[in-house]
């Protein structure tokens, strides 16, 4: 949902980076106690330091690599072109020297091999969608390279240890946010499932990762449609979440509710839904027992059902009761036979007729009922108001509810008699024919 900020939107300060290793004018002495470069390499290196224009600094930084392409000085001239170039946001060239600092291996320590590539992902995420895609599998090997590297980091000095553990919390959210990212762009789910959990391991409430994790579990090969429901819903009921992205989480939510059942009754998917609401607002893992029976999965219920079976499973309840139900609300179902126990007139011409009736299948069970577990709301049929208690009766409805308790009970609409049921107008009785006296013969 593009309303929701990308995953540089979870970006932190750039303070650690800052803090851990920056380009510095500090210089380190060969043991040997030689120095490793020459004072013109030197006093070169510094000029380029002195310089604070990026554009200008930028140049003198070619000179000096023109100049001296493998000095020893090169551990401080790379990062002074990746901090320039992110002053003029160009990204690229960002990864292009983050990358030459991580390149060369032992000769810088992990706090700033740390550092690039921390500015490494902070410029990953600045990257428009199409650049992203070029970058994105160098930026999940950078990032994974990235969060090996945060236990070796030394604590400035500047900090104790509890803002610095802090500090490296942050840090890993980050990098996990921004390899999740990369991995969506690629079309790694599982990669990316494995990113948002580390981010989730250590920020549990945090909704756009969860929303993210969701989605990921959704678009993966073949769907994981129930650990992605429950990461979105753990999203809609996030402390972190806007009233504003809560409401839109939700109406997106039911809608991949809805698709993926397709029960007639809109009601039962907002009952399921409000459940595994309350469900994902208690609990950080899903529950190995939830499910959501699928579309499939009413579709075979529905093969060779019932109203007998279906009233059979409803009373027995369950997870079978509930699959049924799903299944069977909003079906409409043909010559339903039932004794008729009462007739509730409408308030006006205009409501519907309610018939109360008891669901029969033999003989015994006509002859023995006399409570009704059915209402039944027959349309446009006034005919039906003139049938006569203790009946047999058919009827074509719709079941749109029950009722499990305390009394069982199906409610039926748009419900219609059988017509060979009505009662029968009684036809006007015929008049005897008149006797018209015979004409009198005329006299001789």
């Amino acid at each position: 949902m593009n309303r929701f900020k990308r995953v540089a939107g979870l970006a932190i300060s750039a303070s650690l980076c800052m803090v851990l290793g920056t380009p510095s004018s500090a210089r380190g002495q060969d043991p040997s106690g030689k120095q490793p470069y020459t004072m013109p390499e030197y006093n070169a290196e510094q000029a380029c330091g002195n310089d604070k224009n990026p554009v200008t600094q930028v140049k003198c930084l070619d000179a000096f690599v023109q100049q001296y392409p493998t000095s020893n000085l090169l551990i401080y001239v790379y990062p002074m072109y990746y901090a320039a170039y992110s002053q003029t946001k160009n990204w690229a060239k960002v990864i292009e020297y983050t990358d030459k600092v991580v390149g060369l291996g032992d000769k810088v320590g992990p706090n700033e091999k740390y550092a690039a590539l921390y500015a490494r992902a902070y410029a990953f995420n600045n990257l428009s969608a199409a650049d992203q895609a070029t970058q994105a599998k160098g930026e999940m090997a950078a990032v994974t390279a990235g969060l090996k590297l945060i236990s070796e980091l030394k604590k400035p000095d500047a900090l104790d240890d509890k803002a610095f553990d802090e500090q490296k919390k942050q840090a890993a959210i980050y990098l996990n946010g921004t390899g999740a990212q990369a991995a969506m762009v690629t079309k790694d789910y599982p990669g990316a499932i494995g990113f948002y959990k580390a981010v989730l391991a250590l920020n549990p409430d945090e909704a756009i990762t969860n929303y993210r994790l969701g989605q990921a579990y959704m678009a993966s090969t073949p769907p994981q449609t129930m650990d992605g429901f429950w990461y979105i819903a753990r999203a809609v009921t996030s402390k972190s979440a806007t009233q504003q992205q809560s409401t839109q989480l939700k109406t997106y939510l039911r809608k991949l509710f809805a698709n993926y059942q397709q029960a007639a009754c809109d009601n039962l998917v907002d009952a399921q839904l409000n459940e595994l609401l309350q469900l994902a607002g208690s609990a950080t893992q899903r529950p190995d027992t939830y499910k959501v029976p699928s579309a499939t999965d009413l579709d075979a219920a529905r093969k060779d059902m019932t109203i007998l079976t279906v009233t059979n499973d409803l009373k027995a309840g369950g997870d079978k009761g509930k699959v049924t139900w799903l299944a069977a609300c909003g079906l409409e179902f043909p010559d339903v036979q039932v004794k008729l126990i009462e007739v509730v007139p409408g308030a006006t011409d205009a409501d519907p007729l309610l018939l109360k009736v008891a669901f029969v299948t033999s003989d015994a069970e006509f002859q023995a009922a006399t409570t009704p577990n059915m209402d039944v709301k027959v349309v446009a049929q006034p005919a039906a108001a003139k049938l006569e208690k203790d009946n047999p009766v058919r009827f074509t409805g719709t079941l749109s509810s029950y009722d499990p308790e305390p009394a069982f009970m199906l409610h039926w609409d748009k419900a219609k008699v059988n017509e060979e049921d009505l009662p029968k107008e009684k036809a006007p009785a015929k008049k005897p024919p008149v006797k018209r006296p015979a004409a009198k013969k005329p006299a001789a």
